[in-house]
């Protein structure tokens, strides 16, 4: 069964969450706070996506995120907050989360946004082409790795996914809305600024200055495109 960790530390919620997970046929892995849901993530290896709240009553969500990310590039995060402002959604997103869901949010959103995330930790369907090579950069579709110059470079998989997107289309303009319809799914519920945040922290691990990228263009008023 596909495990889920639930980090959230209103026993309510939690209880919610977990019961709609059951129901969806995943396993859910609970704690309520942040160095108990650390420590959940070492008994359970198996846990792909993981859930976070970001008000804790020890370290914050962002925190957990940050080590999570440290240690595991591939595990699919979904922050939860009940806070609206838009520097949280940022924040959650610059420190390794691939989405987030405002509270209150309805289960079936809830159940999608993991549903996709597990569907990118799967292999991918096209492995004729196992490698794809542009400029500096060789990527392995077969393992989901990505390599400049010969270096590995650590990608979460919604930052694998993007710049699979982006090889595989070379010179061609691709919109915000062409972006998060091939990575996130056409069913997403989100916003189109979770794009640009993922751009923005891809490019500080590819770009040789993320200020000034020459892999990944902006085409003002439109989407990015791969120079390469």
């Amino acid at each position: 069964m596909k495990k889920v960790l639930v980090l959230e530390d209103e026993a309510g919620i939690r209880s919610f969450v977990v019961i709609n997970l059951k129901r969806s046929g995943y396993e859910p892995v609970e704690a309520a706070t942040g160095m108990e849901a650390l420590e959940q993530i070492k008994k359970n290896p198996d846990i792909k996506v993981a859930l976070l709240d970001i008000m804790l009553p020890d370290i914050d969500g962002f925190e957990v995120c940050r080590r999570i990310r440290a240690s595991d590039p591939k595990m699919g995060i979904i922050m939860l907050t009940a806070r609206t402002q838009e520097m949280d959604k940022v924040t959650g997103l610059m420190t390794g989360a691939d989405d987030y869901v405002t509270k209150p949010f309805s289960p079936t959103e809830l159940t999608a946004r993991i549903d996709a995330l597990y569907r990118r930790l799967g292999p991918d369907e096209n492995t004729d082409a196992t490698e794809i090579v542009r400029g500096p950069f060789r990527l392995n579709t077969r393992n989901r790795t990505l390599e400049k110059n010969g270096d590995r470079i650590k990608l979460t998989q919604v930052e694998y996914s993007i710049i699979k997107l982006f090889m595989e289309n070379p010179g061609k303009a691709l919109s915000r809305e062409d972006i998060m319809n091939a990575v996130w799914g056409r069913d997403y519920f989100g916003e189109l600024k979770i794009v640009d945040v993922n751009i923005r922290r891809l490019r500080v691990k590819i770009e040789d200055d993320s200020t000034n990228p020459i892999y990944i263009t902006t085409v003002w008023g439109y989407g990015y495109k791969w120079g390469f």
